[in-house]
């Protein structure tokens, strides 16, 4: 082989995974929603609010909102660090003003100044997609002036026809979003001031947004298509617990003990972002950056 043949080569093997159509939905090479055990919805959650709005069938968890309330359920035990996922179905049709919702938080333990790392299905009226808003909020930077750092995403699926596993790792260096074991987005430590230290709940909910979920509030939940149903299953909850032993190892979502992505990990994510990102607060220019530094980083 020419010295040229091999500089040819060379170059199509790094241009080729950004060259991946919209349509092939690339592999991730590693799949860490299969190297975490599925637990009952009661060995590692509890209802938090509208009990009357919850039915629990063992692994599988439904919850829905009418005009009278949603509901919602909170981990056990709170977490420092982990991998925290489940199997969403979504509700077809009307649902704007609705936020069918997976995240971690602590604001019961800091209320005004809390930490919170989400994933929130924004409803949407027929014809329309989902939107999936991924967002990160420290020290109270979603408490009074919202500071968020929101990155949305459509998905190259339809979230109302199966299950489909959402799921967040959160270690001391990095936050990734995974959906079907495909990273959507890494959000990484680059300060204490802009990364979630303190440690955090694994919650889950359903509830009404009008003001803001759809199209910036333009669209309002709609009773007329009441009960707005989330179903939820394959519970996964695996990592160090705030009461375990400082020795407790955080868990990796990568085939890489130090949980870095691998190459094709990498090229999925870049897939996603590429094809299916609608919003990424960084490329917003109308927002002041100064109070999201990591974007100048």
């Amino acid at each position: 082989m020419t010295d040229h043949m091999f500089l040819c080569l060379i170059i199509l093997v790094i241009i080729l995974p950004a060259a991946s159509s919209k349509s092939v939905i690339p592999s991730p090479g590693y799949y860490p929603s299969s190297k975490f055990r599925t637990i009952d919805f009661y060995h590692g959650y509890r209802n938090l609010w509208g009990p009357q709005h919850q039915r629990v069938d063992q692994k599988s968890l439904t919850i829905w909102l009418d005009s009278n309330t949603g509901s919602g359920f909170k981990s056990i035990q709170p977490f420092r660090s982990g991998y925290f996922s489940t199997a969403i179905k979504l509700q077809p049709g009307y649902t704007a003003g609705v936020i069918t919702s997976f995240y971690l938080s602590n604001s019961e333990v800091h209320p005004g100044h809390h930490d919170e790392v989400d994933i929130e299905f924004l409803g949407t009226t027929p014809g329309k997609p989902y939107t999936l808003q991924t967002n990160v909020y420290i020290q109270g930077s979603g408490d009074g002036k919202i500071i968020g750092r929101e990155m949305k995403f459509h998905l190259w699926f339809d979230p109302t026809a199966n299950f489909h596993n959402y799921a967040i790792l959160w270690s001391p260096q990095e936050i990734i979003f995974f959906v079907d074991d495909i990273p959507i987005r890494s959000y990484r430590k680059k300060s204490a001031y802009t990364f979630p230290l303190r440690p955090m709940w694994v919650y889950g909910s359903i509830w009404d947004a009008s003001s803001w979920a759809t199209e910036d509030g333009k669209y309002k939940a709609n009773y007329q298509y009441q009960p707005f149903v989330g179903r939820y299953s394959n519970f996964k909850l695996s990592g160090c617990s705030a009461y375990a032993r400082p020795s407790c190892r955080p868990v990796s979502a990568s085939p890489y003990r130090s949980g870095v992505l691998s190459r094709k990990q990498f090229w999925a994510m870049r897939w996603a972002q590429r094809y299916y990102m609608v919003y990424n607060y960084c490329k917003d220019y109308k927002r002041d950056h100064s109070l999201t530094p990591e974007c100048r980083a």
